[in-house]
């Protein structure tokens, strides 16, 4: 196998190594000398996966530290509950912020519980240390830590990282700590950020306005979760503030997340009619037949994807078929209760484009697994 390895192109070599997870690249690289040189190349890391259960993988930093300057894109697993895993991804972004000044992309997922209110600080502060080292910084992904993220880690990003294309801060956080001010900040030191990604508090009138001046690259993405008490209280932002948001970025997709916190006046003055909006998670712990009958109106050109976590209802199954009638570019739907046969049939009948949706007609063990249309 060594023999057969070694004659293989390094390029070859490198392609293949390229697509093994961490455990099987360290294996690789001490099969023979050939093997060793095509598993540190540089194009089997421009874009690596991590994950920091090092008990089970057996990888040590000693070994990625050869290969730390090559790493273009990362996406960092560790499970804060366990503190070598959080330890491990600590000492690993603070490395890669002394040694790789050339990272263009970087997302972070926490599995598992937080172990405490202020577990994590410690990951922050090296995310800090990233922003301040990484000046090519495009994509910023934070939305898997449970973290409070705070306006000081907003304006360390506007100060440390001017050629970002995408940051998202929509985490499930309970406290909104990121406030209008850093993000007008983080706008204005960022002119080609092109996807952002809130909590709905964190969003002001003058933001949208900020978007809207000539010199800015095209906006195609705002992702805003509304799930917190900040959320529920942030001020209305005008439905001509959208409309004017959308003729200057007519490519521009919303995503709105809505979770139990938000009560319905707030979901009404979240849901104006001019917001394109192509993703919409309905989790509300008041009425949710509304906000859907209200999609089913005003975003039947724009609506692709639907989640919607309720009670089942003959209601909430009727506004579940004019949805269907009316929003034919659906790509997916999910909806987490028992629904009537005519809802399946409705969303089958009307969406050509559906890719997958979870419509359950009888009750089945979770998780539910989504059907995938052929």
């Amino acid at each position: 196998m060594a023999e057969s390895g070694e004659q293989m192109p390094e390029e070859v070599l490198a392609l293949i190594f390229r697509h093994l997870p961490l455990r099987d690249r360290a294996a690789a690289s001490r099969v023979c000398r050939a093997w060793a040189a095509a598993a540190t190349c540089s194009t089997v890391w421009h874009d690596t996966n991590i994950s920091c259960d090092f008990e089970r993988e057996g990888i040590l930093l000693p070994y990625l530290s050869a290969c730390l300057d090559h790493i273009h894109n990362l996406r960092l697993e560790f499970e804060s509950s366990k503190e070598p895993s959080r330890r491990s991804a600590t000492e690993l972004l603070t490395s890669l912020a002394g040694r790789s000044p050339g990272l263009r992309g970087l997302c972070l997922e926490c599995r598992g519980e937080k172990p405490l209110f202020d577990a994590g600080r410690d990951v922050l502060d090296a995310v800090h240390a990233i922003c301040r080292a990484a000046r090519e910084l495009h994509h910023l992904d934070l939305r898997r830590l449970p973290f409070t993220l705070d306006d000081e880690l907003v304006l360390q990003v506007a100060r440390g990282c001017p050629e970002l294309r995408s940051l998202f801060l929509n985490n499930s956080t309970l406290v909104g700590s990121v406030g209008p001010g850093s993000v007008l900040k983080l706008l204005e030191a960022c002119p080609h950020l092109r996807a952002l990604g809130l909590h709905l508090a964190s969003l002001s009138y003058t933001a949208l306005q900020v978007l809207m001046a000539p010199h800015r690259a095209p906006f195609t993405l705002l992702a805003l979760r509304c799930a917190c008490p900040e959320d529920a209280r942030a001020p209305p932002l005008p439905d001509e503030a959208w409309a004017a948001l959308r003729r200057r970025h007519p490519g521009l997709a919303v995503e709105l997340e809505l979770e139990p916190a938000i009560p319905a006046e707030s979901v009404a003055r979240v849901l104006q009619p001019a917001v394109p909006v192509a993703a919409l998670r309905l989790c509300l712990s008041a009425d949710t037949v509304g906000p859907l009958r209200f999609a089913a109106q005003h975003y039947s050109a724009t609506l692709r994807v639907l989640e919607v976590r309720a009670s089942a209802s003959t209601e909430l199954d009727a506004a579940l078929e004019l949805l269907a009638a009316r929003c034919a570019g659906l790509h997916e739907v999910h909806c987490f209760c028992l629904v009537r046969p005519s809802v399946l049939h409705a969303f089958r009948t009307h969406c050509p484009r559906l890719r997958s949706y979870t419509l359950k007609l009888t009750r089945q063990p979770h998780p539910w697994r989504p059907v995938l249309v052929a």
